[in-house]
Formats: structure tokens, C-alpha cells, sequence
């Protein structure tokens, strides 16, 4: 197998793709959620919505992406020009984002949440299949690292750049700055040469055998795929016990500290996505060395954990502390899960709705999640809520490791994590045995 260093930079004459690939994922990281979070905290302020209200249309834009997410990868399969594709709903999310600033109504708002969410669900995997058609599967895992190391530090500067904007300007300031991003991302989107995209490898339906030209297998045996049900429910499983976490730490930060309580969870979101961007690239290098089954199973083994650490202590820096968790997991998580699913549809042609499939279980998991941890919180309290979380998870990796096979075809069906510690361990051995020579 090729050393990573060997295959990992783009070749020169992808250079300019590759680059402008960065900067698409470094401006996209808000873009694709219009407004975001910062929504609720417009529509409080400025139009003094109730919360129900502002709920409704948190929820309007989650439920359409979720709903739009598995058809955006069937269509992102099928259309060549995914360079116009991220355009035109870039546009969209500039017209909605100047929309949201004089519409009144709540029918209004609503509407044009649940087209932001549609239009978001496009995103991902059309950034996804481009990486795929221009680096090819040899070089994914590092440009998917690439992907979400820029991803997440946009995030952490929009956030900052919106945040310290609507503080000193004024909130409808934040609608601008995802304008300004949304016409950036146009402009950066057309520096990637459609030459540079390679359609068929775009959709995972390259093959490496001239006897097997490319082709799209149907629907239908994508999930006769063993596999591929293990993975779409461990992913459901996943999120169910991670989701909730987070906004249950944020209720417990309030908790006789009201004032401070945002400024914690910005803390908390901040640093995680900080991690995420320290922890993706070297996630992606992990995964084409050791596989992806040992590193997804790391990423999965940190949530169990991170819920028994929140019932030790009521504190709010180590709350906070143990927050931070959640960029390793959530990074992993980000890089490997792609990666998964280029090398289950290799040859099929279905990468893309293949990763739409994927994110609908995520989202759905998320949502049970939430309802859920409300419900045992109420009736039983914080701690119950992080242990049954953190229990759920540790089932899930144990089902991870029992059900899913490794899918990366150069590892071996055995763990090469554990090939690489048994070479390490005679390594030092025979060091041991020279020194003790002499």
C-alpha cells in the first residue's frame, strides 16, 4: 500500500481546483444553514416572536432539509454540473437571508426556512461528489480532511465575524454576512475547472476494471448491502446519543447562571468546532493508514465516555472542558463517514444519495434524541438523561465493531490498528534484545 505522503497532495495540474475546493468549504460552512442559530436570537429580539413561535420556525428548516436530504443525493447523482448546482442554491440563500429582514408574518418566515433547509440538504453531498471526481478514491481521504478542517474554521470565524457584527452593529447585520458569503461562494465555486470534475468517479461509478465499465446499480440493491444497513443504523444510533447532549448542557449551564449561560455555550460550540478543525485532517490521514473501521470506532467510543464525564461534576469550566469531546467524535465522525460511503458505492453510482440516506438517519436520530433526553430529564433528572445517553452509545460501538466490516479494500478483514501495535511491540522488542546485547 503507498505511504499517505505519496498520494496525499493534489497533483499540479489540479492545484487550482483544490485550492478553490478549500475556500468553497471555508465560505459554505454558514452558508449552507442561512441564518442558523442566530435565527432564534433575531427573531426574539428584534421581532419579539414567542418562543413557540421562534421553535416552529427553527423546526420548518430542520424538517425540509431532513425530508429534502436523501432526493438531493439522487439528483446530485445524476446532474454533471454540480459547479452551477451550488451556485444557483447559494443565490437562494442570499435571496432568503434579504427576504427574512422584511417579511412580518410567520407563514412568511416559515416558508422560507424550510426552502433554506431545502436548499442546505444540496449542499454536503454535491461538495462531496466534487471532492470524489476531482481527487479520485486515492487522494479522498486527505481532501475530505481537507473539507472539514476549512469547514469547521469557517464556522468559528462566521460565527465570530456575525456575532461581534449583530453585538456592535446591529442583529439584522448577520442576514448581510451570509449574503456577502453566499455571492463569495459564487465567486469561488467557478474558480474549480468543470474539466477538473470527473462526472462518473464524482458519482462513485468508476470502476477499476476495464471489464467493468461504469453503470448505476438500482435503488433497491444499494440496501441489500448488509453493510450498508449496519452503518445507516449505527449512524441513527449515533446521533440519538450525542444530539441531546449539548442542549442539555446548555440547560444545565443556565442553572444559577442566566447571565453567563451564553456566553457558555458559545464557549462550547466555539471550542468544539475549533477541535474539529485540529482533529479532521489527521482523522482522514488515520483512516487510509489504519482503516476506517478501528478510527470511526475511536470517534464512537469518545461520546460514552463524554456522557459519564457529565455526572461528575455541576461546574461550569468543566462542563465546558468536557464539551470540548464532542469536536473529536464529531470530526471523526465528519471525515470517516464519507469515506465509508465512497468505498460502500464504489462502482454503483449511488455515492451521493448514498450520503443523503446517511444524513436522513442522522437527522432523525437527532430528532428522537432531543425528545427523548426532554423526557427522562423531566422525570428523572441530568444524570439519568447522560448515563441512558452514554449507554446507548457504548451499545452502539459495540455493535459497530461486531457488524461492520471493514471497508476500505487495501486493509485486511482484521484491525490493521492492531497489526500496527503488534509491529510496534516487536519493534521495541528487538531494540530491547540489541541493547541488552551490548
Amino acid at each position: 500500500m503507498p505511504s499517505f505522503q505519496t498520494i496525499a497532495s493534489c497533483p499540479g495540474n489540479l492545484r487550482q481546483s483544490c485550492r478553490a475546493l478549500d475556500w468553497l468549504t471555508f465560505t459554505l460552512a454558514d452558508v449552507q444553514t442561512g441564518v442558523g442559530s442566530f435565527l432564534a436570537t433575531y427573531l426574539a429580539a428584534e421581532r419579539h416572536w414567542e418562543p413557540f413561535q421562534i421553535g416552529a420556525a427553527m423546526s420548518a428548516g430542520a424538517t425540509a432539509g431532513m425530508i429534502a436530504q436523501t432526493p438531493a443525493g439522487w439528483l446530485i447523482d445524476r446532474v454533471a454540473h454540480k459547479r452551477e448546482l451550488i451556485a444557483l442554491g447559494s443565490a437562494l440563500i442570499a435571496l432568503g437571508s434579504l427576504a427574512m429582514l422584511h417579511l412580518q408574518s410567520v407563514s412568511g418566515v416559515l416558508a422560507v426556512e424550510a426552502l433554506l433547509g431545502v436548499v442546505g440538504a444540496f449542499f454536503p453531498p454535491a461538495i462531496a461528489g466534487m471532492s470524489l471526481g476531482i481527487v479520485g478514491r486515492g487522494r479522498l481521504d486527505r481532501r475530505i480532511g481537507r473539507n472539514e478542517t476549512f469547514n469547521h474554521a469557517g464556522n468559528v470565524v462566521t460565527a465570530a465575524l456575525a456575532g461581534a457584527l449583530g453585538y456592535y452593529l446591529a442583529q439584522a447585520a448577520i442576514f448581510y454576512v451570509v449574503i456577502a458569503l453566499s455571492f463569495l461562494a459564487i465567486t469561488i465555486v467557478f474558480r474549480i475547472r468543470a474539466a477538473d470534475i470527473d462526472f462518473e468517479r464524482a458519482r462513485g461509478a468508476d470502476s477499476d476494471s476495464a471489464k467493468n465499465p461504469p453503470q448505476t446499480s438500482r435503488l433497491a440493491d444499494l440496501f441489500k448491502d448488509r453493510r450498508v444497513l449496519v452503518f445507516v443504523a449505527s449512524v441513527l444510533l449515533f446521533h440519538f446519543a450525542n444530539a441531546a447532549m449539548l442542549p442539555l448542557i446548555g440547560q444545565r449551564l443556565s442553572k444559577g447562571h442566566p447571565r453567563e449561560s451564553p456566553l457558555y455555550m458559545g464557549i462550547c460550540i466555539v471550542g468544539a468546532q475549533l477541535v474539529m478543525s485540529l482533529i479532521a485532517t489527521p482523522a482522514g490521514m488515520f483512516a487510509h493508514r489504519w482503516g476506517r473501521k478501528p478510527v470511526f470506532l475511536a470517534g464512537m467510543c469518545v461520546l460514552p465516555v463524554r456522557g459519564a464525564l457529565y455526572t461528575l461534576s455541576d461546574h461550569s469550566y468543566y462542563l465546558i472542558g468536557v464539551q470540548l469531546l464532542d469536536g473529536v467524535g464529531a470530526a471523526i465522525y465528519g471525515v470517516v463517514s464519507v469515506l465509508v460511503i465512497a468505498d460502500l458505492t464504489r462502482g454503483t453510482g449511488r455515492f451521493n444519495f448514498a450520503q443523503g440516506a446517511v444524513a436522513t438517519a442522522l437527522n432523525a436520530g437527532g430528532a428522537l434524541s432531543t425528545f427523548a433526553a426532554g423526557f427522562i430529564v423531566q422525570r428523572f433528572g441530568y444524570n439519568p438523561a447522560f448515563l441512558t445517553l452514554a449507554a446507548i452509545a457504548l451499545g452502539d460501538a459495540l455493535f459497530f465493531w461486531m457488524a461492520m466490516p471493514e471497508t476500505l479494500p487495501s486493509i485486511p478483514p482484521r484491525s490493521q490498528l492492531g497489526a500496527s501495535f503488534r509491529g510496534f511491540a516487536i519493534s521495541c522488542g528487538h531494540r530491547t534484545k540489541r541493547r541488552f546485547r551490548e
